[in-house]
């Protein structure tokens, strides 16, 4: 079934997005050890709660992204999904010490600390960098019969931003830069993702809706 012309950017555009996502979700997730190291360790017990915490946001985000690319998906919701990412990553950079403080504080073990302090950090931002892969297959898909093979292609793409941002971040940029410039990075990115769907869409969509607007006037 096609979509409404107005929920329609060219495919080029929205695979690079899938490949931003998730390139930026796995150089915050690597990050984290880092982030929470201060406070809790670098044990194997954080890394496993940084595990966990960024697997079941981006479940969570999978499944309300799919619930939402069925109700009239169009760019201006995909695009505030990388502005959404990009603002509650804030906290991370800017209050990481402010939140981990009073955790390390009152809970003795580190193990329960570092996964209470990493849903705090990273569930809402992973969870919204998660909604991107279904509301992408979908902005894609134009007929049933493209839906496997357009799905394949957007694993594929974002599958490998995560794999070059896991690479990218523990091999070079840890050497280049500090970690929250980083993290300032990968919040430009999803800014950058965002303005660009916004862009694309008024180019493609823009001259359409005003003349259906002018129709609809006229009638």
């Amino acid at each position: 079934m096609k979509q409404p012309l107005a929920s329609v950017i060219p495919n080029f555009v929205i695979a690079p997005m899938a490949f931003i996502s998730g390139a930026c979700v796995m150089t915050i997730e690597m990050l984290g050890a880092r982030i929470l190291s201060p406070y809790f360790g670098g044990s194997l017990s954080v890394w496993g709660s940084i595990i966990t915490i960024f697997m079941l946001a981006l479940s969570v985000g999978y499944l309300i992204g799919g619930r939402l690319s069925s109700r009239s998906p169009n760019p201006v919701t995909y695009a505030c999904f990388f502005i959404g990412a990009a603002v509650f990553s804030l906290p991370v950079i800017l209050l990481a010490d402010a939140i981990m403080e009073p955790i390390f504080l009152t809970i003795i073990d580190p193990r329960y600390g570092s996964l209470v302090a990493s849903v705090l950090l990273f569930f809402i931002p992973t969870a919204i960098l998660g909604m991107i892969s279904p509301y992408s297959v979908r902005l894609m898909v134009s007929s049933e019969e493209d839906s496997g093979r357009m799905a394949g292609l957007l694993f594929f793409v974002s599958t490998v931003g995560s794999a070059l941002g896991t690479l990218g971040t523990s091999f070079y940029f840890v050497l280049w830069w500090e970690v929250n410039e980083i993290l300032w990075g990968a919040t430009a990115s999803l800014i950058l993702a965002a303005g660009i769907i916004l862009v694309t869409n008024y180019l493609v969509n823009g001259p359409n809706l005003k003349r259906t607007q002018r129709h609809e006037k006229q009638a």
